[in-house]
């Protein structure tokens, strides 16, 4: 029997046996297991096996490496020949014509929304889609690259609703100013960006006019002084760019205002004050020069300098005699 006490010490064995049989399993029969019997390595062939079978990239090659080679080995040969290769891309087209021709794929109609007619057939004129047309034909980014490259168009959005309605949702540019240059009529936005020409100033009367070389440039500052000269509005003919660096307010009875390069707002402001005041505006004047601060200056119509000369004595009246 084993003895029960587990601080024994058991003396030294001879021979190859590492363990004593009363610490080995035994089988059903009083023998010993049939596992421990076994001889994990019974050659040096299957330890090496064995050994190789544990190493990563040898189980990778296995699993992976020689199924993928088989597959493309396979798919060579497959291919090799030109008549599979036809019909496999003659098959490959009919399957992909059959799905895109289904009816759901179909666009039949365009609808452009939030555009004024005229807009609206630019629009169609520049998408040019000849439908109906599968949605998988349609490239959405080209059509939309076209469209936005339209002057009166600031932001477009094209998206296919369910029905085959391919939707462009159109926002237009809004003409605050109409701009004289080289002998056209063109609407100008708050940026500056054209929106399109106009054959007369009457088809747009109601938008300030401009004038002059770099005006488009400086549609902010040309609005900051429109909403200056709220009072002058009634009189007021236009705005002229002079130099591509400051601008002059033309009135009607050709009067005209010359603004300073710097801060222009703020010297119409005075000079309106000053017509309120002392009604400047109201007399004979050819111009009013704001361009130094410290002095404006005040030009006469001919005929009221001459006046003023004969006034003073500075010309003698000749008589009749």
């Amino acid at each position: 029997m084993r003895s029960l006490n587990p601080f024994r010490k058991r003396p030294p064995r001879r021979g190859p046996v590492t363990g004593y049989a009363d610490d080995l399993p035994l089988d059903a029969h009083g023998g010993l297991s049939a596992r421990l019997r076994r001889d994990p390595a019974p050659s040096r062939m299957a330890y090496r096996m064995n050994r190789l079978w544990l190493t990563p990239a040898f189980r990778t090659l296995l699993r992976v490496g020689i199924p993928a080679f088989c597959i493309a080995f396979g798919a060579g040969i497959f291919l090799a020949s030109e008549t599979r290769r036809e019909a496999l891309t003659q098959g490959w087209a009919d399957l992909r014509d059959t799905v895109k021709n289904r009816p759901e794929f179909l666009v039949t109609l365009l609808s452009v929304e939030g555009a004024s007619p005229e807009v609206a057939e630019t629009v169609r004129a520049a998408l040019a889609l000849p439908l109906p047309q599968s949605s998988l034909d349609l490239d959405l980014t080209a059509a939309r690259e076209r469209v936005a490259e339209l002057d009166a168009v600031q932001n477009v959005m094209l998206r296919i609703q369910p029905g085959g309605i391919l939707q462009a949702m159109v926002t237009e540019r809004e003409p605050v100013v109409v701009w004289r240059s080289a002998g056209q009529l063109i609407m100008l936005d708050g940026s500056g960006h054209p929106v399109r020409p106009i054959a007369a100033r009457a088809e747009r009367a109601d938008l300030p006019l401009i004038a002059g070389d770099g005006a488009d440039r400086a549609i902010p500052e040309a609005l900051r002084i429109l909403t200056s000269a709220g009072p002058l509005l009634p009189r007021l003919r236009g705005l002229v760019r002079v130099g591509e660096r400051r601008w002059d307010i033309v009135l009607d009875r050709d009067q005209r205002i010359l603004l300073p390069v710097k801060d222009p707002v703020r010297a119409l402001e005075r000079l309106i004050a000053l017509d309120i005041a002392q009604d400047l505006l109201a007399r004979d004047l050819l111009a009013v020069d704001l361009r130094h601060q410290a002095r404006p200056t005040l030009q006469l119509a001919p005929h009221s300098l001459t006046e003023m000369r004969r006034l003073r004595g500075i010309i003698p009246v000749e008589n009749a005699l």
